[in-house]
């Protein structure tokens, strides 16, 4: 009997002896570190069973000896590891994996525990089984979010949406680094739909608020894009009730398998190399093993499914990352519950929008022509006013103040603050910035250039600061022209008689003009 083996057989005399004081199956488990179900067994056998079976792990392990040392580190590391997950890693790291089953997988994942005292946490979460439905019939939507870890050890939280087709439980996934909006979950159903090749009859859903604009008490109320997409695409929208998870149990597992073995302890580079390693998961792990319900592989199933899909014709779609949003009439805007200031005079119209860029936990705001208008930090709470406070300042003084002290430089001041009140009304937005390119622009050219520049562009209607400063810009070259011309002395024609040009007129002594004045 090896030294394992007497470990075991001292293993099996505790559980019996745990079990004679009384200690129920789970006691016995957490005390010895054991699966309940390996407690259970060790009681329903006898000293004899118990040595005849010893002598069939001892072989069953073999397999998978040589890869004890890396089973033993990522559990050290990871001691919540599962076997499942720890099958996926061995098949990523060792091309050469020999194909063997999850039991046996798990077998030695356990034996490595006992051999090295490593326990593993549990979870107490229960799900439901669900009805087995015809080929064809339906999928299975839902989100997911995931804090990763990064390799300079800071974290990054991925956002993700994922299929299933609720026959074949053949998987898709899709990640991205921001909050869904509608438009990017359209987006990852056109690529759920062409990885399935094929749209099933229905597919069920939660009561999200990027599909779902209210229930009104059956009456399905859809956000204006997602049932722009429904008639086009022509499925069968089933929205869970809340807390009901027997609808959408199949998801649920999905959701839970894709952070237990896939996201659990990955290393995040960046979202395309994320996607990438995901679709190699999935023809990998996740499509390929024996699936616990059906006990059939979901890739071969999938096979026989998508004969009975709909056809699938790929919808051209880039993503745009900016989201279009209405101004209200006290220059603010509503987004997930709470309300972000914007600088006075956003608002002009009912018809007034402006553009969203989400990024993390920042919110850029752009006008329609994508010029930045302010950022806001985004709010966790509800309900809130989100202000910035150089919006709610009153700079209209300010501005009057300096177009006055601009317009007196000028001798006919009444004609430049005319002129530059007809720049404030074409960029009112940003006549500050106008008011500070033409100061600088007298300072560099002087006030005469500057008034014909005026003169020029108020006759032609120009008024922007910039077609100002061009035209008082070539106003300023020719008259550093006009001067270097002028400044330049010819002395002589000839250039013989160049010396002439050094000759010094004769001067008088002043004691010759005293000595007249004296006679």
């Amino acid at each position: 009997m090896t030294k394992q083996d007497l470990n075991y057989w001292m293993m099996y005399h505790e559980v019996h002896h745990l079990k004679r004081q009384g200690c129920s199956l789970r006691k016995i488990s957490e005390e010895l570190v054991l699966n309940f179900r390996t407690v259970r067994k060790y009681l329903s056998m006898s000293e004899e069973e118990f040595f005849k079976h010893l002598e069939v792990q001892s072989q069953r392990y073999k397999k998978l000896i040589l890869y004890e040392e890396f089973v033993k580190e990522r559990l050290g590391l990871f001691p919540e590891t599962k076997s499942a997950q720890m099958h996926d890693w061995l098949k990523e790291n060792y091309i050469d994996f020999p194909p063997v089953c999850e039991k046996t997988v798990f077998n030695f994942v356990l034996y490595v525990r006992q051999k090295y005292n490593i326990p593993q946490q549990h979870e107490s979460r229960q799900f439901f089984p669900v009805e087995e439905l015809d080929y064809g019939k339906q999928l299975q939507a839902d989100f997911g979010e995931y804090i990763m870890r990064m390799a300079n050890g800071s974290r990054k939280k991925v956002y993700f949406f994922t299929m299933v087709l609720s026959r074949s439980r053949q998987k898709f996934v899709y990640y991205v680094t921001q909050p869904f909006t509608t438009q990017m979950a359209i987006i990852a159903h056109e690529k759920a739909f062409a990885y399935f090749q094929g749209i099933t009859e229905e597919v069920v859903y939660d009561q999200d608020k990027l599909f779902l604009h209210d229930e009104n008490k059956g009456d399905l109320l859809l956000t204006r894009e997602f049932k722009a997409y429904t008639m086009l695409r022509n499925f069968n929208l089933y929205f869970c009730r809340k807390a009901d998870p027997q609808s959408k149990g199949k998801i649920e597992n999905v959701v839970k398998y894709i952070k237990q073995n896939f996201l659990y302890n990955r290393v995040f580079i960046d979202v395309d190399t994320l996607n990438d390693q995901s679709m190699d998961w999935l023809s990998r792990t996740a499509n390929v093993m024996v699936h616990h319900r059906t006990h059939k592989i979901p890739f071969y199933e999938w096979h026989i499914e998508k004969n009975y899909l709909k056809s699938f014709t790929p919808i051209p779609m880039d993503y745009d990352p900016y989201i279009q949003h209405s101004v209200h009439k006290d220059n603010t805007i509503s987004y997930k519950g709470n309300f972000y200031t914007l600088p006075e005079g956003t608002y002009r119209n009912k018809d007034t929008t402006v553009l969203l860029r989400i990024e993390d936990n920042h919110m850029s705001i752009y006008n329609m022509d994508k010029t930045l208008i302010c950022k806001h930090i985004i709010s966790i709470d509800k309900g809130k006013l989100i202000r910035n406070t150089d919006h709610k300042r009153d700079k209209s003084f300010k501005i009057v103040e300096m177009t006055v002290q601009i317009a007196s430089l000028f001798a006919q001041s009444s004609v430049v603050e005319e002129y530059l009140e007809k720049v404030r009304k074409s960029k009112p937005r940003y006549i500050r910035d106008q008011l500070i390119i033409i100061r600088n622009l007298i300072n560099d050219v002087g006030i005469e250039c500057s008034f014909m520049a005026i003169s020029f562009c108020n006759e032609n209607n120009i008024y922007d600061a910039a077609s100002l400063r061009s035209v008082a810009g070539k106003y300023a070259i020719d008259q550093k022209q006009n001067i270097h011309i002028s400044e330049k002395i010819k002395l002589l024609t000839n250039p013989e008689n160049l010396y002439k040009a050094n000759i010094k007129p004769v001067t008088s002594n002043i004691s010759d003009y005293e000595k007249l004045v004296s006679n």
